[in-house]
């Protein structure tokens, strides 16, 4: 007797009522989006936290200003690399395994730091309790590099429907907003830590216990339909190549083994993919320079409190941008390069308008303008990295045959981390020596540059020709 495969269970469900199937899908879906979801909440939930009491652990933990920045570049190289490799593990292992696998490695970062906290490592030895620090940050992002990819193929994998796929964009931009409420409520979370009276590490060690808690929840997520025997539209593709393959082997036998997950090489070789990519890093860019330097840009004329409300519209203005592309791009046929392209050149225009007038502009046209421009930068930046990355890897060349939903959403969430992260490096010399303006003008620069970089899908989108329609969903 062969040995069970994947599609064992599948194949004599050409007979099986299609109906059935569907409502087994659908009835899974809500499960598998709340799962999924809370996952890259807690992921947030504990990066953030940490985030919130910087002040103390320089304060009362004794950490220099310098190994606190040192941690943050030290997370964002390793988060950069872990998205590779975690969306390439994803699509190789079992997606949940994986993503239980970061929560609990998450989970135990934040329980180590606590403990270093504990036994005050950095009084005894300033030197090794640095080490520590760095070295726990330096595995934390890994872990914390599981939740996008991986996330984002098991949304993908119960998705697959007609009708999901039809409502994609608006799916996946509801979706998306975990990140921001992963953030929310870190931040009260801390609050309610310190206005409780208790000491800063419980903002540390709250997270740690719900984001191993979610890991067993995680555990009990099933990645794929096909693992209980439901026929998707994915499955029926691979069948068909299968039947082809059989019928080119002059009817020999051929062993159903599943899809195959994608290289990385193969990876790029799907249309638009690189470009993607590559795009994705000069808008991450954008959003970057907005999130991190707007408070201190806005601090030189206005009161640091107010600097900070006025900043926290940007991010506000993000969690609806998702949700905003996703259902136009729906309402228009999928055609999210389209929405994109023009979301990012209004956004040209109010950098443009920030660049010559942000110094002068008051308060309440401050707080609109950055509310539209958190819009702007929040909707396609949600969008690439989900809806965009499921519609690339359902692409014919590579759909039914292979599994690569994990590996393309990690090479776009990777090399923009890393486009990103070099591109803020230029940020604090060109804000003294040329002042203010000049930031504005590159972040123009960097937004036109990732616009044109969609150029070749734009025009697919507009000009539909026969080609251009394979590469469509």
């Amino acid at each position: 007797m062969a040995p069970a495969t994947e599609t064992t269970a599948l194949v004599g469900g050409k007979k099986a009522d299609e109906a059935e199937h569907l409502r087994r899908l659908k009835a899974y879906q809500g499960f598998a989006f709340f799962v999924t979801f809370g996952g890259y909440f807690m992921a947030h939930f504990s990066r953030k936290c940490y985030s919130t009491v910087k002040q103390q652990l320089q304060d009362e933990a004794g950490y220099s200003a310098l190994v606190l920045s040192e941690m943050d570049t030290v997370f964002m190289g390793t988060y950069a690399l872990g998205n590779v490799l975690s969306g390439k593990a994803g699509d190789t292992f079992r997606p949940t395994t994986v993503l239980a696998i970061g929560l609990f490695g998450s989970g135990l970062c934040l329980l180590a730091m606590n403990a270093t906290l504990w036994l005050d490592i950095e009084g005894w030895s300033q030197s090794f309790g640095d080490m520590c620090i760095l070295a726990i940050y330096f595995i934390f992002g890994f872990m914390q590099s599981t939740g996008g990819p991986v996330g984002t193929a098991v949304m993908g994998n119960w998705f697959c429907d007609k009708d999901s796929i039809k409502n994609r964009g608006l799916i996946f931009g509801l979706w998306t907003c975990h990140q921001y409420c992963g953030d929310v409520t870190a931040a009260l979370c801390t609050a309610w830590v310190l206005g409780q009276g208790w000491p800063y590490w419980w903002a540390l060690l709250i997270p740690a216990v719900t984001n191993i808690l979610w890991g067993v929840l995680t555990l009990t997520l099933i990645p794929d339909p096909a693992e209980v025997g439901i026929v998707t539209d994915e499955v029926r593709v691979r069948l068909a190549k299968l039947e082809e393959k059989r019928a080119a082997m002059g009817g020999e036998a051929v062993v159903d083994e599943g899809p195959k997950p994608i290289s990385f090489a193969g990876a790029l070789k799907i249309p638009m993919v690189a470009q993607y990519a590559v795009a994705f890093g000069f808008f991450k860019l954008t959003n970057y320079v907005l999130f991190f330097w707007l408070p201190y840009f806005l601090g030189k004329s206005f009161e640091p409190v107010t600097a900070n409300l006025i900043a926290s519209l940007y991010s506000v203005g993000m969690m609806p941008g998702g949700i905003i592309v996703g259902y136009v791009s729906d309402v228009f046929g999928g055609r999210r390069a389209c929405v994109i392209g023009t979301f990012m050149g209004c956004l040209i225009v109010f950098l443009a308008i920030f660049s010559k007038y942000s110094e002068s502009l008051s308060a309440p046209a401050l707080l609109v303008m950055l509310a539209i421009m958190g819009i702007l930068v929040g909707g396609p930046n949600n969008i690439i990295t989900s809806a965009v990355a499921a519609d690339l890897a359902s692409h014919p060349s590579v759909r039914g045959s292979s599994k690569s939903l994990g590996t393309v959403t990690g090479l776009i969430n990777g090399t923009g981390a890393v486009t990103a992260s070099i591109g803020l490096l230029a940020v604090g010399p060109l804000a003294e020596k040329f002042g203010w303006g000049a930031v504005w003008l590159y972040l123009i620069g960097c937004t036109s540059m990732g616009t044109a970089l969609m150029g070749p899908k734009i025009y697919a989108e507009i000009f539909p020709s026969e080609n251009s329609l394979d590469m469509k969903v």
